[in-house]
């Protein structure tokens, strides 16, 4: 009896000291932030249109191929659109001048639709000078058809 009162209290005080185990860590499953776009909110269409999707790629000496999508988020036809894009880093502050910029043709969407658009980019720097694609923002004015 003594020795199962012995394992008994063994057993009690094992448990009793024993640290609870200890939180695992969080895993952050989150996707990596896109690039940021944004669209000038001057345009009436601005509001329908999302552009995401950044691919960026030498095209020549002070050139970068730019390749994004642009989708409508709305129910109607947006008939053809042209953008003034500029690429600026995440740290710019205002006034900074953009790391490229250019203009894009954006054919028309229809209902709900996605179209890959491509442009040419002027820019200072080579393509490996470029910063990566989580520390770019885009900015879009879209200058056709006006509002």
């Amino acid at each position: 009896m003594t020795f199962r009162l012995v394992l008994f209290a063994a057993l009690l005080a094992a448990a009793g000291c024993s640290s609870a185990p200890e939180p695992a860590a969080k895993k952050d499953t989150s996707a990596p932030q896109s690039l940021i776009s944004t669209i000038s909110n001057k345009h009436p269409l601005a509001k329908y249109l999302e552009i995401s999707g950044f691919r960026i790629t030498e095209g020549g000496s002070g050139k970068l191929a730019v390749k994004f999508v642009v989708i409508n988020h709305s129910e109607a036809d947006i008939g053809d659109l042209a953008l003034h894009m500029k690429l600026t880093t995440t740290a710019a502050k205002p006034g900074d001048a953009p790391v490229a910029e250019f203009d894009a043709k954006v054919p028309g969407l229809g209902p709900l639709e996605v179209k890959d658009v491509s442009a040419t980019a002027s820019t200072k720097l080579r393509v490996y000078e470029m910063p990566d694609w989580q520390f770019l923002r885009a900015d879009a004015e879209i200058t056709s058809p006006a509002p």
